[in-house]
């Protein structure tokens, strides 16, 4: 391991949050274009419409549960706790993220969406379990 491998996961995310915002303009110029709402509605955007509104819900999910993972990764590292379990389970929250984002942005069926932000939901514990563990050991 060269040392930096746990960011390797944060870049995927910030990768992800950035296709989030060209997916949410996409779909936002859509809407002006096709006369659904005017360019000015946007400044105080009271009403997103049904198209872009989950995509901008997604964008605002993502810095909601994945600010724990961005400070994990960043203790994981300065405590040398970022192994290869911690990067794994890193690789498997960002994996999570980009599938609860998919189904999110297209059907956005709770069927599919919950249990995906369940899985990633456990998988940042775990990684803050093992954070603990790790200090309490070392």
């Amino acid at each position: 391991m060269t040392g930096y491998e746990i960011f390797w996961p944060l870049l995927a995310h910030v990768a992800l949050v950035y296709g989030l915002y060209a997916l949410l303009g996409a779909r936002r110029a859509k809407m002006v274009r096709a006369g659904k709402i005017a360019k000015s509605d946007y400044r105080e955007n009271r009403s997103e419409p049904t198209e872009s509104l989950a995509v901008k819900n997604c964008l605002a999910n993502q810095f909601e549960l994945p600010v724990l993972f961005y400070a994990c990764c960043i203790l994981l590292y300065v405590t040398e706790a970022d192994n290869m379990v911690a990067v794994g389970l890193a690789w498997l929250f960002v994996a999570l993220r980009y599938a609860h984002a998919a189904v999110h942005v297209t059907s956005n069926d709770l069927r599919y969406r919950s249990p995906i932000f369940a899985a990633g939901y456990l998988t940042l514990a775990t990684m803050w379990i093992w954070l603990a563990a790790w200090m309490v050991m070392g």
